[in-house]
Formats: structure tokens, sequence, C-alpha cells
């Protein structure tokens, strides 16, 4: 299921036209374009898995991917962001598309 999962958000993701449009192209890379950064996002923390190194999140709609609100499981760029959350945490989290993946770049509680 996470499989199929992970293959229609791809597809949906590599299709997107407005991300075509978001992804800053950073003047120091010489032309190449820089990772797109979505805004943040509220969601809720479902699941921390340390050892897949990923987060499952209840989040609302990440409005630059035109990506609805659902439940997904995402990777996280850096290790450390699995400690900063539990199970439950309301959060604020920042997902960065590189190479087709989409990754939490940073995640903070809410307020």
């Amino acid at each position: 299921m996470r499989t199929l999962i992970s293959a229609v958000f791809l597809s949906l993701l590599l299709s997107a036209p407005a991300l075509a449009q978001s992804t800053p192209s950073a003047p120091s890379q010489a032309g190449k374009s820089a990772p797109a950064m979505t805004d943040m996002v509220e969601g809720e923390v479902r699941k921390v898995d340390k050892v897949a190194r990923e987060i499952t999140l209840r989040h609302g709609e990440i409005k630059q991917l035109d990506m609805p609100a659902m439940t997904m499981a995402f990777p996280v760029k850096d290790r450390s962001l699995l400690n900063k959350v539990k199970a439950g945490d309301k959060v604020k989290f920042r997902a960065t598309v590189s190479g087709g993946a989409l990754t939490i770049a940073e995640i903070e509680p809410a307020k």
C-alpha cells in the first residue's frame, strides 16, 4: 500500500506544473535548479520511525505542490529531526522537493 501511495504521489509530483514554476534557481549553482521548498504546513505526528528514518504526518494542504490534506510517511533530511517530535504532537513542517522526492527539511512544535 505504501509503495502504491508513493508511486501515485511521485507521478503527481512530477507532473505538477506549479512545482516547475516555483523551483527557484540559486545563483551559486550556475544554472542548476535548487530544491523547491514548501511553506510551513500544519500537521499532526502519527508515527516516528527511527529505523526507516521517516515521520508519518496527518497534514493540511500543501498548496505549492497542489497536494490535498492527507496522512503519509515522509523521509527526513536530517536524522536529528526524528528526536524533535513524538506521536500526537501538533507540528509545523517544511518539505523539500529534490530529485523527485518530498523530504521533511524542518519540523517544529505548533504554537
